[in-house]
């Protein structure tokens, strides 16, 4: 199967969670866990997974947060040989505290790094993101960035929005987008059509199609999300599944989505993969589930969206 570059952001995640009631500006009981994040890196993990070839463009600062992310992304085989080393730097980082249920408190999100994926460093590797089949883009780089990858690429590129304010940045990019994956919130957004049900939803997605993007997944959450092309718009119900933790959901559906293209699926069946691998998520309490693979998405389309 052929090459995907995935251009985006790495986090090394640190997690608290309280025992007890969380008491602010005090030392609180509870547990601690750190694991590795980062939509464009989480993409690509997943990727990895369902057997695709794949690069990470990303960047790592000098210290030993660096170190973790190569070593893992080394067994997981995800390819690092052309991502940023930035000596100086610190590898992005994020930091959260959540309360006894589980819910966030505060968090600080430390990636200052990713603005030094600049335009110069994407044309020194733009011979390697034109070999690929296709490049999966998140808006943690930097403007300018995503501008230069919607201009030089000659091969399709999917965009994760990531959150309403960095998907600011596409506004002006959409004529260049093969495929987009945003939320409701971030259709709303690109498109000016407010988003609260299917057929606004609907309405959204034509609106992105007509402003030049090939192919919307528009997620509306627990609901499931709609997958739209020029001639086709295509409803996915939210997978059946044990819902564990939907922590990553998106970021496996974007992964399924790109390996479906590959694949050489219609619409239809690129949805109902994504939801397959979406559900396999789901049910897992980690980011990426160990699970998922080729075989195991295959199976769960077949069984529940044949």
């Amino acid at each position: 199967m052929a090459m995907v570059v995935v251009a985006g952001g790495v986090n090394v995640d640190i997690g608290a969670r309280c025992a007890e009631k969380l008491r602010m500006k005090d030392s609180n009981p509870g547990c601690v866990r750190t694991h590795l994040g980062g939509v464009g890196r989480n993409i690509a993990h997943n990727l990895a997974l369902l057997g695709v070839e794949t690069e990470l463009m990303t960047a790592l600062g000098g210290d030993e947060h660096a170190k973790s992310v190569r070593a893992a992304c080394a067994a997981q085989g995800i390819g690092l040989a052309h991502a940023l080393r930035v000596p100086e730097g610190r590898t992005s980082t994020y930091v959260y505290i959540s309360d006894a249920q589980g819910d966030m408190a505060v968090a600080v999100s430390d990636m200052a790094i990713c603005e030094r994926l600049t335009p110069d460093y994407f044309a020194e590797n733009l011979a390697l993101l034109n070999a690929a089949a296709l490049v999966v883009a998140d808006t943690n780089l930097p403007e300018a960035s995503l501008a230069y990858l919607a201009g030089h690429l000659r091969v399709p590129l999917f965009i994760d929005p990531v959150s309403v304010a960095k998907a600011e940045k596409l506004a002006g990019l959409l004529p260049s987008i093969h495929t987009l994956k945003p939320n409701a919130a971030e259709a709303e957004l690109l498109s000016g059509v407010p988003v609260v049900d299917r057929n606004s939803a609907r309405r959204a997605a034509r609106r992105l199609i007509d402003l030049g993007v090939k192919r919307v997944f528009l997620s509306l959450g627990k609901e499931g999300f709609l997958a739209a092309a020029e001639d086709e718009t295509v409803w996915q119900p939210a997978p059946e599944a044990q819902v564990v933790s939907t922590t990553g959901a998106g970021d496996a559906l974007m992964a399924a989505i790109a390996w479906a293209y590959l694949r050489g699926e219609n619409l239809t069946r690129t949805a109902a993969l994504g939801a397959a691998a979406a559900a396999i998520t789901i049910e897992c309490a980690e980011t990426i589930s160990p699970d998922l693979g080729a075989e195991a998405v295959l199976a769960r389309a077949e069984t529940e969206y044949a």
